[in-house]
């Protein structure tokens, strides 16, 4: 089942839901028709769109809205907060190109600290699905869920077939104990291709498909800390406040350490570009993934 499947059966059985849109109508450009009386388009006011799904979501209803990421998490940031967040209400956020995904569009329209700014909100989830096919397995879970979530969306075609969806459980590929990647969102498919690369040449890998980045599945990563010699984390985000420095604080939190690559943008803005040159340009493809991890490896000499 599709995304616009999903939003049909769900107000076909709960007619709570509602889809909003600040001008943002590709994710379900095929069904306005068929779900009208539950469908509103502000246009292009992110901010009045929050407060609106705000108040719906008081009279009991769940919206799920939508518009670009960085103005969901930036321009509306406030609303969001306050609310949103602080009164827990059940409203879901889906930010369309996030990160790499804004490809030719410039510093502006990257969201490359939505993930920081949205898992810092008391009460805000975070999904950040690898492809399409892990976006539909996971997404009725998290727009039927009571707490409102941040959903980076994506409909980047899968290269593995996932596996069932939990909520604050990461999905695990291997059981290597040289090499441990951890990783959320569209560079999943970039990270396979890499533990393929490095699996060749005889290291042994396992990677880390996060899927919730809040809730984060903290004993699988603790688990990989404890077995594995390297722990990459690969994003595409700010090196602050993301995927680093969520690893940080749990191994913190544990009073524990450990050798940690991070694979992230050391706090620039990414080269506008088509996405295939963004990843090459920034060092992100499987290839240089690969090449980037065995050389720290054996600097490392583990």
């Amino acid at each position: 089942m599709n995304y616009e499947e999903l939003l049909i059966e769900l107000i076909s059985n709960d007619n709570r839901y509602f889809v909003m849109t600040a001008e943002n109508r590709a994710a379900m450009r095929g069904i306005t028709n068929q779900i009208k009386n539950n469908f509103i388009d502000t246009g292009i006011t992110e901010q009045t769109m929050i407060g609106m799904a705000a108040g719906l979501a008081l009279r009991g209803r769940i919206p799920i809205v939508h518009a670009l990421a960085t103005f969901l998490t930036m321009r509306a940031f406030e609303f969001i907060r306050t609310d949103v967040g602080i009164a827990n209400l059940p409203v879901k956020i889906m930010g369309s190109v996030a990160g790499f995904l804004s490809e030719a569009n410039g510093p502006t329209h990257q969201a490359i600290e939505d993930v920081s700014i949205m898992r810092g909100i008391p009460n805000i989830n975070v999904f950040c699905p690898a492809d399409i096919q892990d976006f539909n397995i996971g997404i009725k879970k998290v727009l039927q869920h009571e707490n409102p979530f941040y959903i980076r969306y994506l409909n980047l075609p899968n290269i593995v077939e996932h596996n069932e969806f939990e909520i604050g459980k990461s999905e695990v590929f291997g059981n290597g104990n040289d090499i441990a990647i951890l990783v959320y969102g569209m560079l999943f498919n970039q990270a396979y291709q890499a533990k393929e690369i490095l699996e060749k040449k005889g290291y042994s890998v396992r990677l880390l498909n996060l899927r919730t980045l809040k809730p984060i599945d903290e004993s699988e990563i603790l688990k990989a800390v404890k077995q594995c010699k390297l722990i990459v984390t690969l994003e595409d985000h700010f090196i602050t406040g993301g995927l680093f420095s969520i690893l940080a604080e749990i191994l913190l939190k544990n009073k524990i350490t450990a050798d940690v690559l991070p694979l992230a943008l050391m706090n620039k803005w990414f080269k506008p570009a088509l996405l295939n040159d963004i990843l090459e340009y920034e060092g992100f493809t499987f290839n240089q993934i690969a090449i980037r991890i065995e050389n720290y490896f054996e600097e490392k000499n583990f």
